[in-house]
């Protein structure tokens, strides 16, 4: 995926949206915001497209699982790849929501790096990547 490409970073504490955005900032990315709820990230997600979002799985009010899903009734955010970010260690709950592919809290920028590259390849035929 194109580094230049926006980024969303979805979680309801403060601390966890500043490690997360710094994360994908030392991969590269630039384009990178942060909301700490699903209410707040539907209202970007209105006025911007994001190529990839990190949400987390367990959140409040809205959990991540009711924000995904509320994200992909929106035919613009079709092509946007999702990464569910949770301290469960359930591979199911990224299925279940929506979610492309899921990270285990805790996790270092080259975990991050690899789970991006391959929900990108999984998605190759429906979002443009950039090597």
């Amino acid at each position: 995926m194109d580094i230049s490409a926006p980024v969303l970073v979805v979680d309801d504490s403060r601390t966890m949206t500043t490690i997360i955005s710094n994360l994908v900032q030392s991969i590269g990315y630039t384009d990178i915001d942060q909301v700490n709820d699903g209410a707040s990230a539907l209202e970007k997600l209105r006025g911007k497209r994001y190529a990839l979002v990190l949400s987390d799985w367990d959140m409040r009010p809205m959990n991540g699982t009711e924000f995904i899903q509320q994200m992909r009734e929106d035919p613009m955010n079709s092509g946007t790849l999702v990464i569910m970010i949770t301290a469960k260690g359930d591979a199911d709950i990224s299925w279940l929501s929506g979610a492309d592919g899921y990270l285990n809290k805790p996790f270092k920028a080259q975990d991050l790096k690899e789970k991006i590259a391959e929900v990108a390849a999984l998605r190759a035929d429906e979002v443009p990547v950039a090597e």
